[in-house]
């Protein structure tokens, strides 16, 4: 959808347009739509040089995720334009480059700026990375569940951390769910193991190999040699495990499972 979306925009001469398409095309694992956001970077810059802080933003970004290294002094200059045209795409892209010495001098107090500025501006990922440099842990608290709630997963994840270090461990279990119910691996798995251990809540293994079962779907097999251990070890039985495979939208996963743990399962 996202690559149809930036064909069209590309035959309508909309180019900032069909490159945030192909670039948000990139980042839900599309070859292709790198390959275009590439493409699409001969057109931004005309933009971008006639004073589009809209395409110098999305230039920067273009530059810096999928060009190589040459082309960092460009990526550079333009998120530069856009954060001191008050873009919050280019404060935050510009932030991003002064925590990481980027092509500039390493500068975390400006960044802080430019990502506090980025957040103010409505920039969700702008208001998740200003979490990440402040001093103050209410504060970063505050900021790390608002930019979940505007729908960055990776907030969620490093919320629960956060909240797990300061032993809230029912809050932190509520944000690994909600992170894991959105794709995020590493949040399914502490689900899982927190399942297990009764970290948050009482042991349930069922909701236990439920994330395992989920971990495996999206192409991590760890957690299945877990669920084999819950399962050999008599921590759920066959039926308990098919519930996990029905919340794990995965039915023949628990059938294996049963198969490989306890010798049983449909014939």
């Amino acid at each position: 959808m996202q690559l149809d979306e930036g064909r069209r925009a590309a035959e309508a001469g909309d180019w900032v347009a069909a490159g945030h398409a192909f670039v948000r095309a990139a980042m839900e694992g599309s070859t292709e739509g790198a390959e275009l956001a590439v493409r699409v970077a001969v057109e931004l810059v005309p933009l971008a040089d006639g004073g589009s802080a809209e395409a110098a933003a999305l230039l920067a970004g273009i530059y810096l995720e999928y060009f190589d290294e040459s082309a960092l002094p460009m990526a550079v200059r333009y998120a530069r334009v856009a954060a001191e045209a008050g873009l919050p795409a280019g404060q935050r892209t510009y932030g991003h480059m002064l925590v990481m010495g980027l092509g500039v001098a390493e500068d975390r107090v400006r960044a802080a700026e430019l990502f506090r500025a980025a957040s103010e501006g409505g920039d969700a990922y702008g208001v998740f990375n200003l979490a990440q440099l402040v001093d103050d842990p209410d504060e970063s608290l505050r900021l790390l569940e608002a930019a979940a709630r505007e729908g960055i997963v990776a907030a969620g994840a490093l919320l629960a951390d956060r909240l797990s270090a300061l032993d809230r461990d029912e809050e932190a279990l509520g944000w690994y769910v909600w992170a894991a119910e959105r794709g995020h691996t590493g949040a399914m798995n502490a689900a899982a193991c927190w399942y297990r251990d009764g970290f948050g809540t009482t042991p349930d293994p069922v909701q236990a190999v439920r994330w395992f079962f989920v971990m495996l779907a999206h192409g991590d097999g760890n957690g299945i040699h877990e669920a084999i251990q819950l399962a050999k070890a008599g921590a759920l039985d066959e039926e308990q495990i098919r519930d996990a495979g029905r919340l794990a939208a995965d039915p023949g996963a628990a059938e294996a499972l049963i198969g490989t743990a306890l010798g049983g399962g449909r014939t």
